[in-house]
């Protein structure tokens, strides 16, 4: 069944015969299945995405469809013929797409930039501006707004390198190198509540995912820290897991990383799940996914296995670990103003 169209979608599709090219790339962030209907017009399209739950939902039953996930596009047999972005939340990974996707196209080819004017898409001109000399608004309606260029000035070839940012965490005897890409989490600082959980950590052992791992900054203070663990990193954002690897080689750690939308991918058999998990999709305020994470907590955990969990003091998490692992099951080891800390076992 297709999912309801969003307002960003739905803008798209008064349009829908701009984008009947061949070779069409969509990409960035989509929050329905409209792009399957503009593969369908348009022969030898793609569509490439950076978020594994979105992947996992339009890969399965594909029918021929071209949908691609990963942090980076590789070239096809032939350029594509035109661009259609959808507008990232995070204006750094925009530029990212941008920078890398445009060396695909074919010289001339259009490219649209979509999205809601909460998201910023008003400023999709400047986005626009190194690649097209005169961007215009195409379309707007339902507060979302369509604008358009052609690919008409000289592209730099995509060095990959150059976008991992980097910073130093201290961690008093330790210091880590922490790499990421434009619009991981923990990208450019330790937030507050990571710094809660990695100074309440409880002895570790065995088996240890970092569910949601970002630039794998707590992954990475884990296997310092207990280098005997067996540690897996685990997220949907592919630009997150190419930041985890590279936090973990440039440190010199192992450790297993792989895509997984919640414990989509994720073996049975762990000793401790330790997770930072975000409550935010897009722009909207989005608690599913880590209710579901805590409610299905049990069935990979080993009998004694524990989840640690932090989250913004504010959010309603109790009555889930209680349904999960029993009213005597839980506890709030740690709290600022800000943040709790749960251990469920």
């Amino acid at each position: 069944m297709s999912q309801p169209l969003s307002p960003v979608s739905q803008l798209l599709e008064r349009s829908q015969a701009l984008f009947a090219i061949p070779r069409l790339l969509i990409a960035g962030q989509v929050d329905d299945d409209y792009p399957r209907t503009l593969l369908q017009q348009s022969a030898d399209s793609t569509w490439f995405l950076t978020d594994y739950s979105r992947f996992r939902q339009q890969a399965a039953g594909a029918d021929g469809l071209d949908i691609r996930f990963g942090h980076r596009l590789e070239a096809g047999a032939a350029p594509w013929q035109g661009l259609l972005l959808y507008l990232p939340k995070a204006k750094a990974e925009a530029q990212f797409l941008l920078a890398q996707l445009t060396p695909l196209l074919a010289p001339g080819a259009p490219i649209w930039v979509v999205g809601d004017n909460r998201g910023g898409i008003n400023g999709a001109d400047k986005l626009l501006a190194p690649y097209c000399r005169h961007p215009r608004k195409q379309d707007s309606a339902r507060r979302c707004s369509l604008y358009q260029g052609q690919l008409d000035q000289p592209v730099a070839p995509f060095a990959l390198e150059a976008w991992f940012g980097e910073y130093v965490l201290d961690l008093g005897e330790h210091s880590l190198r922490i790499q990421a890409l434009p619009g991981v989490f923990s990208a450019a600082e330790l937030d507050e509540g990571s710094r809660l959980l990695l100074d309440h950590l409880p002895p570790l052992n065995g088996r240890v995912l970092d569910l949601g791992c970002g630039a794998g900054v707590i992954g990475a203070v884990l296997k310092q820290r207990y280098p005997d663990i067996q540690l897996e990193l685990a997220d949907i954002n592919a630009l997150a897991l190419a930041s985890a690897r590279r936090t973990l080689a440039i440190n010199g750690l192992e450790g297993k990383v792989y895509p997984s939308d919640g414990y989509s991918d994720v073996p049975a058999g762990l000793q401790h799940i330790i997770t930072n998990p975000p409550f935010h999709a897009g722009l909207n305020t989005h608690y599913q996914a880590t209710e579901q994470m805590m409610l299905q907590a049990p069935r990979l955990l080993t009998k004694g296995g524990d989840l640690l969990l932090v989250a913004n003091a504010f959010l309603r998490y109790p009555p889930f670990l209680e349904h999960a692992f029993g009213p005597h099951g839980w506890q709030i080891v740690a709290q600022t103003n800000k943040f709790k800390l749960y251990l469920a076992r």
